[in-house]
């Protein structure tokens, strides 16, 4: 199977689930509260066994996945991109006791994961993140024959490096925040040491001192801020190594930015064939719109724009799957061209239908809000030029 092509099986696959999206998930979703986790949604992809797929399929059936769950129910899709973005570092990172803890949960739906890296101040530049885990001393208590008042406590670090932090900062614009039931957060435990002074850490959700608050969204999301006040975390809460949080962090991104790919071209092609339906029935000047060649040259234009955007995804998600040493820049570019492709089509969808389509509960008003935040989610459109740059410079100079 090559990146310009699928298997019968898969394309089996996507029709099956872009039948599951409609009949199964989208009624969920809309019982669902706007900008909050919809916990049945949620339950439903893990009793249909797509949650635990995550850790068990490539980068190419994620990209399947989220491309023909957004066809149907962008809610769904979301829900399972969010499970698998927070959870991710726990099952490439964890430890064998915080992927048996959690990993069963995430799968079956009954635990909300989310992924905690934006700041106020932090969030296309994320090695500059401020959120400070700071190194908690042991205190040493001595009452000689346990006579009198204790004594000053003497505080020093453990003889092997500190086992314990206190996290204290602020996360912002992070999904599923604040009703996750657990969060990979990264956090600076060296200061002024950019990228390479960041450990990733989980923290369950109850820990003393985290709390949060939803944000109101252009796109009804579940997303929120979350305070961090002193929350205690230990050694055994690091996912992979002490000062190498941000390893963690790019892996995972690597992974889910060709994926947000899938998602946009899910929604292009959406409205893409919402578009087709409609100008073929719409009377217009004595004919049918698609009779308008401004018209059909718009619509041959959108879906050229979304093949070739669909099969940049495949192409990166393939190289990821076969661990090419240029997935960075193959995934910033699927990233970039997708959901770029996918705002254009989405407008013109829209322009074609007309005022019909600005209504409230139209499919396409719909998509108009849901397919702006990609362009900057997970690296903005210019974070995904700069990314493409640098190893195209990178590569020049290696020759």
């Amino acid at each position: 199977m090559t990146a310009f092509s699928l298997e019968p099986a898969q394309l089996a696959w996507c029709a099956e689930l872009r039948t599951l999206a409609a009949q199964r998930l989208r009624p969920l979703a809309d019982k669902g509260e706007p900008g909050h986790v919809n916990r049945a949604l949620v339950a439903e992809l893990g009793s249909l066994g797509l949650l635990g797929r995550l850790f068990t399929s490539g980068a190419l059936d994620l990209c399947l996945m989220r491309e023909s769950l957004a066809y149907a129910c962008t809610e769904a899709e979301t829900a399972l991109a969010l499970q698998g973005l927070g959870a991710h570092p726990v099952h490439a990172h964890g430890t064998q006791e915080q992927r048996a803890r959690w990993l069963p949960r995430v799968a079956d739906g009954t635990a909300i994961a989310a992924f905690a890296l934006s700041e106020p101040g932090a969030g296309s530049d994320a090695a500059a993140l401020e959120l400070r885990a700071e190194p908690e001393l042991r205190a040493e208590r001595e009452s000689p024959q346990g006579e009198g008042p204790p004594a000053a406590p003497a505080l020093a670090a453990a003889p092997d490096g500190p086992a314990r932090w206190r996290l204290t900062g602020e996360k912002c614009w992070i999904s599923n925040a604040p009703e996750a039931d657990f969060y990979t957060v990264f956090a600076r435990t060296a200061p002024g040491a950019g990228a390479r002074g960041v450990t990733a850490f989980l923290v369950p959700a109850d820990r003393p001192g985290l709390t949060g608050r939803g944000l109101d969204m252009l796109s009804p999301h579940p997303i929120g801020a979350l305070d961090f006040d002193a929350v205690p975390v230990t050694a055994d809460d690091v996912l992979g190594a002490v000062d190498r949080g941000f390893r963690v962090a790019m892996g995972t991104l690597n992974l889910f930015r060709p994926s947000v790919g899938a998602f946009a071209v899910g929604m292009a092609q959406a409205a893409l064939d919402a578009t087709l339906a409609h100008t073929a029935g719409r009377d217009a000047f004595g004919g049918k719109l698609r009779d308008l060649q401004a018209v059909s040259h718009q619509v041959a234009e959108m879906a050229l724009r979304t093949e070739a955007a669909r099969l940049m995804v495949h192409a990166a998600a393939s190289a990821h799957d076969a661990d090419a040493p240029d997935v960075p820049g193959r995934s910033a570019m699927a990233k970039l061209l997708a959901t770029e492709t996918a705002q254009y089509v989405v407008d013109a969808a829209v322009q074609l239908h007309g005022a019909r389509a600005l209504q409230r509960g139209h499919l396409l008003e719909h998509l108009y809000r849901e397919v702006r935040a990609p362009r900057i989610y997970e690296g903005a459109s210019e974070v995904q030029r700069g990314i493409i740059a640098k190893e195209l410079y990178a590569r020049q100079e290696a020759r």
